[in-house]
């Protein structure tokens, strides 16, 4: 697990991963970043997807195509809104199963690498910090009951200074948290 400070469009990994909301419409933030670095047939793609299969709900995610930015597929993952009026937990539970499930999709695919943006923490609004603890978590809990290996590269990218700071801050009190097991993943590279 590498923290990159990058725009992930320019990610030389197989895959990387779409802040999505549930009609895969990729206006503003990530999405909108991905779209046009990538050219139209992403969202030709998640327009199909959509139309197919239905709204991606969240927490879940979908593939396409990368169109011509440099990696094989774009997962579009779909994160929560951040919001008082749900619990807490109902928001990490669900940022939670939108990392799980990348990863999942990554490992489904059969690709080595995927970068993977701050979910839900831009427009959002989930809490930054919060956000690097549950990615921390997912990751540790796919990396030792559900990896069969052959994801073995994830970053952690986004493109400004304060969201990579609060995740590398977050990373060094996670894993120094004396969780040797995580320390030990951590270090494996996924």
């Amino acid at each position: 697990m590498k923290i990159v400070l990058k725009d992930i469009t320019k990610e030389k990994t197989e895959a990387i991963t779409n802040a999505a909301n549930e009609h895969l419409a990729h206006g503003g933030g990530v999405a909108g970043a991905i779209c046009r670095s990538g050219g139209s047939s992403i969202q030709k793609e998640s327009n199909k997807y959509v139309k197919e299969n239905g709204i991606v709900k969240t927490g879940q995610c979908a593939v396409t195509g990368a169109g011509t930015l440099p990696c094989k597929f774009v997962i579009h993952a779909v994160g929560p809104i951040w919001s008082d009026y749900e619990p807490a937990e109902k928001n990490v539970q669900l940022l939670h199963s939108a990392v799980i499930n990348t990863l999942r999709t990554a490992d489904k695919i059969k690709i080595k690498s995927v970068a993977i943006p701050a979910i839900s923490s831009g427009i959002f609004g989930f809490p930054k910090p919060l956000c690097a603890q549950t990615f921390f978590e997912a990751i540790e809990n796919f990396i030792k009951q559900e990896s069969s290996g052959t994801l073995q590269d994830v970053h952690l990218t986004n493109f400004d200074h304060e969201t990579t700071g609060v995740f590398q801050t977050e990373f060094t009190k996670y894993f120094a948290a004396g969780n040797k097991e995580a320390s030990e993943a951590a270090s494996m590279g996924a």
